[in-house]
């Protein structure tokens, strides 16, 4: 199946092995990827409207090369490693119950998005919109207040303690 170059609505691709597939200029409209497999995909100019991921692992994607014109994405139970989503506007996007490992969020306008029960290991939030984010039950990410918006953003106990990390001081 050809994906470079290509228009797609309401398809649903499951148990695709996509590693190294163009997705370049492609247009995606109201589809779904479930349990893929979709690591190091070129996605130069790609648009990707109410696209949703289900299971699947995202490994090296540059989500900040898409065509921005109505982008809406959505994650759920999947791995997301070493993934740009750096300059883009992702208000409303869910990363539900998601592993997101060593991934850039920084310019990044998250507001009204959801992490919750996701873990977040080794991801960068800088000067990032996360306003009204839900971090409910997420783990392992390290956010600095003084470099992101927070405003009415949404955390657990105890994994909140974290944001002291960038005040250098000690909690007995």
């Amino acid at each position: 199946m050809e994906f470079e170059d290509e228009g797609f609505e309401e398809e649903t691709f499951e148990g695709l092995d996509l590693t190294g597939v163009s997705f370049k200029n492609s247009k995606f409209v109201d589809c779904i990827f479930k349990n893929c497999n979709l690591s190091n995909v070129n996605l130069n100019n790609t648009k990707l409207q109410d696209v949703r991921f289900i299971g699947c692992k995202i490994m090296g994607l540059d989500f900040s090369k898409c065509n921005d014109f109505i982008l809406m994405l959505g994650f759920e139970d999947s791995f997301l490693s070493y993934s740009l989503f750096s300059d883009m506007k992702l208000e409303n996007t869910d990363f539900i119950n998601c592993r997101i490992n060593g991934c850039d969020f920084v310019n990044t306008n998250l507001k009204n998005a959801s992490f919750e029960n996701s873990d977040l290991e080794d991801s960068i939030f800088s000067n990032t919109n996360l306003s009204f984010t839900s971090f409910r039950n997420a783990r392992n990410y390290d956010i600095d207040p003084n470099e992101n918006f927070l405003k009415k953003t949404k955390f657990s106990v105890p994994e909140v303690i974290s944001l002291l990390n960038s005040f250098d001081i000690e909690i007995v």
